[in-house]
């Protein structure tokens, strides 16, 4: 990778590092390098001594005892669920929905608890590296303008179901608020779209065949919870006679555009059907972990050559949405599941953290690795402290050495949105009084 330049003239930025882990097709883990910047793209990659000949005049940041890495890309999660975090713990995933979590959505959910639950989870996950989130909620507006305030980059899949909710009364009313939301939409280059049929327990097969009538001019992708729980093959298999990755197939909602949450419960014709369309899988080990709900055969996914991303799931179910922590848990909790200790490496949570995910969203051409015409998407993480020493391999410190908070600086696109630790975009006071009385009012309604 030494020398690939893009652009002689001059860099806006150059970044340089101990180490960048580019996550390139070849996993090129460089030392003492930097990563030049115009425009907010990548131009260089190179030898820290010829990035300072080739660029002299250029403003430089320097992390000499720091990781840079892709910024982390959450594949899936619900930020307008964040003020619930902690609300109902311990619970299966069908209890925690049906007797707590759905009727505080119903009691509190609205486009302001929406803006500021969204502004809260962006904080958490610019200060822990995440420069990109997926994300199915309500309200998506309300995400939205709290996007384009603060600079962080979002791939919106609005949720579609076949009840009512705060947000919209029926399938068709869902439908048509995405594809408005969709179409009216200035174009930005950080913000992209997909549907969000939320689950094969709460979308009829009518309603998915609405989806994939309303998404034929769009072709973007779909967004889905599959396989959670071992309830749920039960209760298709009592109802359609199929699991349901098999009637998702029979009606032609998997293709390479569709992303498939948790698979926690997969059999061989499952992964058959998935290596048939290409469809990704996208891996939330602490949230299924907490919720009891399985653990997803990951390295059976990467063996049959199926792209599997990762996301944290919701505050509300996880609680944290810290994508380092998030990394370790992946690979810790496939080696438990397949009695493998090489089964995901610290090298394979990292692609599943970045590029992979970036695969499964359709954003690979410009984000998920260090190279050359990328946006500058960048995490840096700082290994100096001593419970890091000695540094043998920076990436078996970042995923196994608890790093979750020890990321220092972001970048999206090229603007600094964390700088040594303090959010340059979001006024981190303002945000917790908002909260506080967020909790205040929710915690006297349940008493």
């Amino acid at each position: 990778m030494n020398q690939q330049i893009a652009s002689s003239s001059n860099a806006d930025l150059l970044i340089y590092s101990r180490w960048i882990a580019t996550v390139d097709d070849n996993n090129t883990l460089l030392e003492n390098s930097a990563v030049a910047i115009k425009n907010g793209k990548i131009i260089a990659v190179m030898n820290a001594v010829e990035a300072k000949a080739l660029f002299p005049d250029s403003q430089a940041i320097h992390l000499n005892d720091h990781l840079l890495i892709p910024g982390l890309i959450n594949a899936h999660g619900h930020t307008g669920m964040t003020l619930l975090r902690g609300y109902a713990d311990d619970l299966p995933l069908q209890t925690w929905l049906g007797e707590h979590i759905w009727p505080a959505e119903h009691a509190f959910v609205s486009p302001d608890f929406v803006k500021t639950s969204s502004q809260l989870a962006f904080a958490e996950m610019l200060k822990s590296g995440t420069t990109c989130f997926a994300d199915m909620y309500f309200f998506p507006e309300a995400t939205l303008q709290a996007v384009e305030e603060t600079g962080i980059r979002a791939h919106l899949v609005p949720p579609v179901f076949d009840f009512p909710s705060n947000w919209q009364q029926k399938p068709g009313d869902y439908l048509s608020a995405i594809v408005e939301l969709i179409t009216n939409h200035k174009p930005n280059t950080l913000v992209s779209f997909g549907f969000g049929p939320h689950a094969p327990y709460t979308v009829s097969d009518d309603t998915f065949l609405a989806v994939l009538d309303a998404n034929k001019a769009l072709n973007l992708g779909l967004h889905i919870h599959l396989h959670e729980t071992a309830q749920e093959i039960t209760d298709s298999l009592a109802q359609f006679g199929k699991r349901p990755v098999k009637r998702l197939y029979d009606l032609g909602v998997l293709t390479d555009k569709t992303q498939c949450v948790h698979m926690t419960q997969i059999d061989d014709e499952d992964i058959s059907l998935l290596q048939e369309t290409g469809a990704s899988v996208i891996h939330c080990p602490r949230s299924n972990m907490k919720l009891a709900s399985g653990g997803c055969p990951v390295d059976r996914l990467l063996e049959a050559g199926i792209n599997v991303g990762l996301g944290t799931d919701s505050a509300a179910s996880n609680n944290a949405l810290n994508m380092i922590s998030e990394m370790t848990q992946a690979a810790m909790l496939a080696k438990i599941v397949s009695a493998k200790a090489d089964a995901v490496s610290a090298v394979q949570a990292l692609r599943m953290a970045t590029i992979n995910s970036a695969k499964a969203l359709g954003l690979a051409s410009n984000i998920g690795s260090i190279e050359i015409g990328k946006d500058a998407d960048l995490c840096a993480v700082d290994l100096s402290d001593l419970h890091h020493q000695p540094v043998y391999s920076p990436l078996s410190a970042l995923i196994y050495g608890e790093t979750q908070h020890k990321v220092s600086d972001v970048w999206v696109a090229g603007q600094q949105l964390l700088e040594s630790g303090k959010l340059t975009q979001i006024n981190e006071q303002s945000l917790r009084t908002d909260v506080n009385q967020w909790r205040d009012k929710i915690s006297k309604s349940s008493r």
